[in-house]
């Protein structure tokens, strides 16, 4: 996991060269062919990678994307509608049926299917129109990182095709590896002790850093053996917060943008009930230990972000006396229907 994990800056220099072309096409074609609607097709990290390419697409480009529950195809064999739909799958091996099933339902129903994949020769990118290789290389880590990353990385690269008038965004997108290389290279040893002896927590974020929290509660279940839970800083501050009490863990990721706000004053009100606050966010903020790596736009800071958290959970888990990369009870391929 390790390892894998510090080739992210490698792979996402190699996917933004290898793919360049295939984005702009992609990007070109959903401009002068709007959709008339989008989903993403996905399990596991690569849904949260899938769910922050929805939420920039549905930001700055104002289209609706929903995420397809499997079961509708798989299950329930329902006849939905494919006219002018455009469905996305992310995956890193693409061989699990009930990504498959759903993408190749699509494209033989008229729908534009595109699948976002590490292996080229899986079954998920054989049932897609268009795949978009990853080129993370081999991930024999369970835990996904660099794939995730990559996921990330593509799903911002398709926003900003398809938006194609963002100059300082496509600028932003080429400097990432220097962004991950030095997101690599930060002390966040403070939440290796905080959270050492930790048997849950809440994980906090909110629009783009939402996804990174959905997959750093993944990855403390995975890894470390954390009853982890993620939330956004307004959904926490209903029924989840009657947990909240005298030493409770609370990881929040509070990096630049508009909900950054109201993070750090979620963050100041836990402190205040005795909750153990680990703060993620740039340097100079106030109350922050854990520091963040801005990248060159604001959207894509929580790429650099996820990085930081990678090194420092799979720290984590050995503190605690478990091997990350061979987590219990979990393979790399998981096969659902």
């Amino acid at each position: 996991m390790f390892a894998e994990a510090a080739e992210a800056p490698a792979v996402v220099a190699r996917l933004l060269s290898a793919e360049r072309e295939t984005l702009a096409a992609l990007g070109a074609d959903l401009r002068h062919r709007p959709p008339l609607s989008l989903l993403t097709v996905a399990r596991g990290s690569s849904d949260h990678a899938a769910h922050y390419m929805a939420y920039l697409v549905m930001a700055r480009l104002g289209r609706l994307v929903t995420s397809l529950p499997m079961s509708l195809v798989t299950l329930y064999q329902s006849r939905l509608v494919c006219d002018g739909l455009v469905a996305l799958a992310f995956s890193q091996s693409g061989q699990s049926p009930d990504l498959v099933a759903p993408l190749r339902y699509f494209g033989e129903h008229g729908a534009r299917t595109v699948a976002f994949v590490n292996d080229a020769a899986s079954p998920l990118a054989l049932a897609a129109r268009q795949a978009v290789p990853l080129h993370a290389g081999p991930e024999t880590s369970v835990a996904a990182t660099k794939s995730y990353i990559a996921q990330l990385v593509a799903g911002a690269a398709l926003a900003a095709a398809w938006q194609r008038d963002d100059a300082v965004f496509t600028t932003a997108l080429d400097a990432l590896p220097t962004s991950l290389d030095a997101a690599w290279a930060l002390d966040w040893s403070a939440a290796v002790e905080a959270l050492r002896d930790a048997e849950r927590l809440y994980v906090i974020g909110r629009g783009t850093g939402l996804p990174v929290a959905m997959e750093a509660a993944l990855k403390f279940k995975e890894v470390c053996g954390i009853q982890a839970e993620a939330y956004s800083g307004a959904e926490v501050q209903h029924g989840p917060m009657a947990l909240v009490g005298d030493g409770f863990p609370m990881l929040v990721f509070a990096p630049r943008g508009p909900a950054q706000p109201g993070l750090l004053e979620l963050a100041a009100q836990m402190r205040a009930r005795g909750a153990r606050v680990l703060l993620a966010a740039p340097p100079g903020t106030p109350d922050a230990e854990l520091p963040l790596v801005p990248a060159g736009q604001e959207d894509l800071d929580p790429i650099p972000m996820v990085q930081s958290f990678y090194r420092m959970v799979e720290a984590l888990a050995r503190a605690r006396g478990l091997d990350p990369d061979r987590p219990r009870h979990l393979a790399k391929v998981t096969r659902t229907q």
